[in-house]
């Protein structure tokens, strides 16, 4: 049975120097439960353990906080307190950085190749810049020895969440020593990730059956992880977490994008963004209500759990504006609730994503591209693996330079057979040079990479539709292709006159168009279609919106009865969930602005008015209607397909079908 997660959580920071006095002397444990209860929270995860490797409980440790009365037992109040107002209490401990431990044994620092520590210099002052401890020195004993005495201490405990546990490489004595042993040469870069690797899985194994041992029933996750390697350490957590607070450097696509891979590992999983203007620790930063109010109807939308982070006062206060904003967001969470519970995302699109031949998980822009696009585009999708089924899908694509090994060749025949269709762009399905096809499904005939670096497309008649009569240009190198014995050419390549050079060039920028090359952009045979443009990787770098309408008017050849259809502006989002009687789509109309040179927000809600919106059905639906308000629309159904105009989008308007 899965761990069951609270729906409206905390996550409450507090990283706090030794050099501040007077830790939690305005600390009031009942008014601190009580105004996170105002505020409609219901689990907060409070802190034994800080980046400044300090502790804030009762305990003998010379790393208590020098600054904590010995009187004061902060997390112990926390946890009762928020234990008495029926409120979840998770305990945080910070792993890999802990300065305390940094200072007093700097041996257990994390050591580059160079004979440098890892992290923080001993004179910088960097912002969220910390001193690495090292996992294979003795540092790992003593942080087991902190994790045993707080699940002793606060038996059964909630849940623990491990902070800052990445792969960090180390050529320490201890790593070298282990390396060595392990049959590994130090030297080797490679060899000092793999047991950086080797270490990360096997403290998280032990640290999951120590929590498991204490709380059987508590929560575990490890945080700063690469969500990318889930398949392998889901058996170690049982929740996923998704960190993305899009004003501080992960930006507004970081958690749609993720969440459509993290769902899909039979785990519970939430969203965590922040109540801060900029980062973690942006004290006196307060984003606008408008901001967290998307934020976190995305995460409602994608069926996720939310988050928000704050961080407590060192005196121990929580400040009343952030709750004053948290609070009507939740209220608004806690509304939704009866139709969000226990709904799973509904989806037609797997959208492939595996290693590339040195095992590196890591798509590069593709990733973005392909979230931009499809969301834009309204399509229902998942990110999935080569070992994902894929007879819960109607279409599969293999995005720009997606390897495939007999087998999962093997897996798409299968699929083709069944009745799926399937769209590759770029070199998808062939070898890295484009000269061979590694899947014969493929409708083309490949001839190389293009020479040229900038070409151009001409759509031909039968995906012409909306689509200005141009040849647009094509800023990514395609891969040169015919179409292969009985498919079809949807979109042809102009090439230019000459590719540009230092003696060689017209104009200012890319050389023009000359004539047809012969090459085909897009072609088609059965169910299977192939784009010889990198076309998502080409669209995160360039937003080349003909890019968009040329994979719109493929997917509408392969899937032509898609499960969502809405007339509204690219940047709304949708989604579909569906719960046992019932089906609810998500409409999120925010749209962030670049409104300083690096940061992206959202301020102001403006409604659109009289969506359009058609879903496939089974059947004729009993009822439609707006939640919470439960107010009801009109709606025909014909063809399988239930119609109806939305008469209000103010942000994130949630539409049921029963």
């Amino acid at each position: 049975m899965p761990h069951a997660l609270r729906t409206r959580q905390i996550h409450l920071d507090f990283h706090t120097s030794e050099h501040i006095p007077g830790i939690g002397t305005d600390f009031n444990a009942d008014e601190f439960a009580r105004q996170l209860k105002d505020a409609h929270v219901n689990s907060v995860t409070v802190f034994a353990k800080c980046h400044h490797g300090l502790l804030y409980y009762d305990t003998k440790r010379p790393e208590r906080h020098p600054g904590l009365s010995k009187k004061l037992d902060l997390l112990g109040e926390q946890v009762d307190a928020l234990h008495r107002h029926g409120i979840g209490a998770p305990i945080y401990i910070s792993v890999q950085c802990d300065e305390y431990a940094a200072d007093t044994h700097p041996e257990w620092i994390a050591m580059n190749p160079d004979g440098t520590h890892v992290g923080r210099g001993p004179l910088k002052n960097d912002k969220y810049s910390w001193q690495i401890l090292d996992m294979s020195s003795p540092y790992q004993d003593y942080l087991y020895e902190q994790t045993v005495e707080v699940l002793e201490k606060f038996k059964p405990v909630d849940g623990l969440f491990f902070d800052m546990c990445w792969d960090q490489p180390s050529a320490s004595n201890w790593a070298k020593k282990a390396m060595l042993k392990a049959g590994l040469v130090p030297e080797n870069e490679q060899h000092r990730k793999k047991y950086a690797h080797d270490v990360s899985m096997a403290y998280m194994k032990k640290f999951r059956a120590l929590v498991k041992r204490h709380a059987p029933d508590a929560g575990c996750y490890f945080n700063s992880r690469p969500l990318w390697n889930m398949s392998e350490e889901a058996p170690m957590l049982t929740q996923i977490e998704i960190e993305a607070l899009p004003t501080g450097g992960w930006g507004y696509m970081y958690f749609p994008t993720n969440v459509r891979f993290a769902r899909n590992f039979n785990l519970p999983y939430l969203g965590m963004t922040a109540r801060f203007h900029k980062s973690w620790a942006d004290f006196g930063g307060l984003k606008p209500y408008a901001a967290l109010e998307y934020e976190v109807s995305q995460m409602m939308a994608h069926g996720a759990q939310c988050s928000i982070g704050d961080q407590l006062h060192p005196r121990g206060t929580l400040d009343r504006g952030a709750y004053e904003l948290i609070g009507k967001v939740y209220k608004r969470v806690a509304d939704r609730e009866p139709w969000l519970e226990s709904a799973k995302p509904v989806t037609e699109i797997g959208v492939l994503f595996v290693e590339d031949a040195t095992g590196k998980k890591d798509a590069g822009p593709s990733r973005e591209g392909w979230t931009r696009m499809l969301t834009q585009l309204k399509h229902q999708f998942d990110i999935i693996l080569s070992d994902s089924d894929l007879s819960q899908y109607k279409l599969v694509i293999l995005p720009d330079a997606t390897s495939i090994n007999p087998t999962m060749g093997k897996r798409l025949d299968t699929f083709l057979r069944a009745g799926g269709a399937v769209l590759a762009t770029g070199t998808s399905g062939m070898t890295d040079d484009a000269a061979t096809l590694t899947w014969k499904a493929l409708p083309v005939k490949p001839h190389g990479m293009s020479p040229f670096t900038t070409t151009y497309m001409r759509f031909g008649k039968r995906i012409i539709a909306g689509v200005p009569d141009s040849d647009h240009v094509l800023y990514n190198a395609a891969v040169r292709v015919k179409p292969a014995t009985g498919a079809t050419s949807l979109a042809e390549v102009i090439e230019p006159y000459f590719e540009r050079a230092w003696d060689h060039f017209s104009s200012h920028a890319q050389t023009p168009g000359d004539k047809p090359s012969g090459y085909s952009l897009a072609t088609i045979k059965g169910r299977v279609a192939h784009i010889a443009a990198p076309a998502f990787a080409s669209f995160a770098t360039h937003g080349n919106y003909p890019l968009r309408l040329l994979v719109r008017n493929v997917i509408e050849l392969l899937l032509p009865e898609p499960l969502l259809r809405v007339e509204a502006p690219t940047t709304t989002e949708a989604t579909v969930a569906r719960q046992k009687n019932r089906t609810i789509i998500h409409l999120l109309q925010y749209a962030p602005e670049r409104r300083t040179r690096e940061l992206d927000i959202v301020e102001d809600i403006v409604p659109l008015m009289n969506v359009a919106v058609s879903l496939r059905v089974a059947k004729k639906p009993r009822r439609v209607y707006v939640a919470p308000q439960e107010v009801d629309v009109a709606f025909t159904y014909e063809q399988g397909r239930m119609r109806c105009v939305v008469p209000d989008v103010t942000g994130h308007a949630m539409i049921v079908v029963e």
